[in-house]
């Protein structure tokens, strides 16, 4: 069981979780970059070298031929979209803790930290599913070498020129068979480490911060662990030419699973779970630096 000393406030969680966002982008999003080029390379024909053999080979060979700004490539587009898109997951957490309380002083067990976390999944979603389909358009054309996108936005023109706001937010189910129960984990996985790590008689909130990386980056770890899979999936069938896919996302498993086998659902494993710890582990310490300031400046709010 967790202790909660502070009422729990969704608009604290709200700004503290967009603080949370950036630094999260900052930490995490040249391993992002090296995951969606090894999720997407093209299948070597027969005798052919693939064009990387692996996270490191790939993390070489863009930083040699693109340098530090090749790794950071379309990181305008996460900035702006997880900003946001974390002060919406965190206020969905905070509102599903809220919801789930008779008392403000009552404690929630796993299975409702869970749900709250579930619930942060069905609001991101929203915001994610188009900023996830330009993000890996964008960072797939850079590494095939032709310019279809000038940026973002140009992106999102063409996309709802070519087929209205279905282009845009193509991918969606998967987006929310992805983020549902990986935020349930996420966020359950951190207030579970938290209360592991905190010495008798303390409290959570005073947790040290070697501590909070080490929940915060674990947190990360189990959330991917959930959602790499439906992840591929996603990177595929947002990424893919107009109508290859009729079924959605049932025609994208049969043929991965036909042409790579199972093991062609964890692609971009390493590149993921080395993004995921320092990412995460970011993201859960500027949330609770920003809850500290937030609990100081407005104790009240």
């Amino acid at each position: 069981m967790s202790k909660q000393p502070q009422p729990i406030s969704p608009g604290k969680n709200f700004f503290a979780g967009g603080f949370g966002g950036v630094c999260l982008v900052f930490a995490g999003h040249p391993l992002d970059t090296i995951k969606v080029r090894l999720q997407t390379q093209p299948k070597p024909s027969p005798g052919q070298v693939p064009l990387y053999t692996g996270t490191f080979d790939c993390f070489r060979k863009t930083f040699v031929k693109e340098g530090v700004r090749g790794l950071y490539k379309g990181m305008a587009a996460p900035i702006i979209g997880v900003t946001p898109m974390f002060a919406v997951c965190f206020f969905g957490f905070g509102l599903g803790k809220k919801l789930q309380q008779k008392h403000p002083e009552d404690v929630l067990t796993y299975p409702q930290l869970f749900a709250a976390g579930m619930l942060s999944g069905v609001f991101t979603t929203a915001i994610m599913a188009p900023g996830e389909r330009i993000k890996c358009l964008l960072q797939i054309q850079s590494a095939s070498g032709e310019v279809k996108y000038a940026g973002p936005m140009d992106c999102v023109k063409q996309l709802y020129r070519e087929s209205g706001i279905r282009g845009v937010y193509k991918g969606t189910a998967l987006t929310l068979m992805r983020d549902v129960p990986a935020s349930g984990m996420y966020f359950m996985t951190y207030e579970w480490l938290k209360n592991i790590l905190t010495p008798e008689g303390r409290s959570p909130s005073e947790l040290s911060v070697p501590s909070i990386l080490f929940a915060g980056g674990m947190a990360g770890i189990f959330n991917w662990a959930v959602a790499i899979p439906p992840d591929v999936l996603k990177s595929r069938f947002q990424t893919a030419p107009e109508g290859k896919y009729p079924n959605g996302f049932r025609d994208v498993l049969r043929e991965l699973l036909r042409e790579e086998g199972v093991a062609s659902l964890y692609k971009g494993f390493t590149a993921v779970m080395l993004r995921a710890f320092p990412a995460n582990a970011a993201c859960f310490l500027g949330f609770e630096v920003a809850m500290k300031f937030l609990n100081w400046a407005a104790p009240n709010l």
